[in-house]
């Protein structure tokens, strides 16, 4: 495991529920759409800077992902 790993997760379960109720879904449905369009591991990646973030830049952050991938 990373040091950093059970942070990084964390954050993705907390983005993953934030996302689920800003847009009227079940986490279960959130996570399927994250990780169809990669945005747990951006979550990840990104995780120095997401961190250091409020949690609704997170998921705006996933949303902008999401947008970008699901037009392509």
């Amino acid at each position: 495991m990373r040091p950093n790993q059970h942070d990084e997760n964390l954050l993705v379960v907390v983005a993953v529920e934030e996302y689920a109720r800003r847009h009227g879904i079940t986490a279960h449905e959130t996570l399927e759409l994250f990780l169809k369009y990669g945005i747990t591991e951006s979550i990840r990646q990104c995780y120095e800077t997401l961190h250091t973030q409020d949690i609704y830049e997170c998921v705006s952050f996933a949303e902008d992902i999401y947008k970008r991938r699901s037009a392509s």
